[in-house]
């Protein structure tokens, strides 16, 4: 049995790619490729609220105190965070997920799931869905995106974590032991 089956059910979890730190890279052409930090001030008791993937060859991740960040790679860009802007983003997301299906949990502003049961038995494979969902997140967002699509949220969460950035992991029933 493959995803998309009458008797089997088709989630993605759709997760947008370091995505404070991916909308300060699209707003501001001069931080691409660099290693940005979105977070508080590295003199005060600031933590990195998100991070570009750049700056997470260095070591650093998320909820990592700003100082010590800075002390990984003294050359990142520390940018305060726009939650208005990263709003806004989202919002466009969402839209887009919607328009694919209208059942849509959101999990935080840069993930959610999608049940798409519906669209995948009736026209398309499940893989054919989430590279159409990819390619409108990136044509008229201009934000990366990594999904995985599996049978049940918690699988396809996983999924999704297996190739970021800009990942695509399909498991079929029965695959799911290949992630552990």
């Amino acid at each position: 049995m493959s995803i998309g089956t009458p008797s089997a059910r088709c989630i993605l979890h759709a997760d947008l790619d370091a995505f404070y730190a991916s909308v300060e890279q699209m707003d501001n052409p001069e931080l691409r490729g660099r290693p940005v930090l979105v977070g508080g001030s590295p003199q005060g008791r600031g933590v990195v609220a998100a991070c570009s993937y750049e700056a997470r060859t260095y070591g650093i991740h998320s909820a990592m105190p700003m100082g010590t960040a800075i002390g990984l790679c003294p050359q990142a860009v520390v940018v305060a965070p726009r939650f208005e802007r990263y709003s806004q983003v989202s919002s466009q997301v969402m839209t887009i997920f919607r328009s694919i299906t209208p059942l849509v949990q959101p999990l935080s502003m840069d993930e959610a799931y999608l049940d798409v049961t519906e669209v995948v038995t009736g026209r398309l494979a499940s893989v054919d869905v989430a590279i159409k969902l990819k390619n409108r997140i990136k044509e008229e967002v201009g934000l990366t995106i990594s999904i995985g699509v599996a049978t049940s949220k918690a699988v396809a969460k996983i999924a999704s974590e297996i190739d970021k950035p800009d990942g695509l992991v399909v498991l079929e029933p029965g695959m799911e032991r290949r992630c552990q």
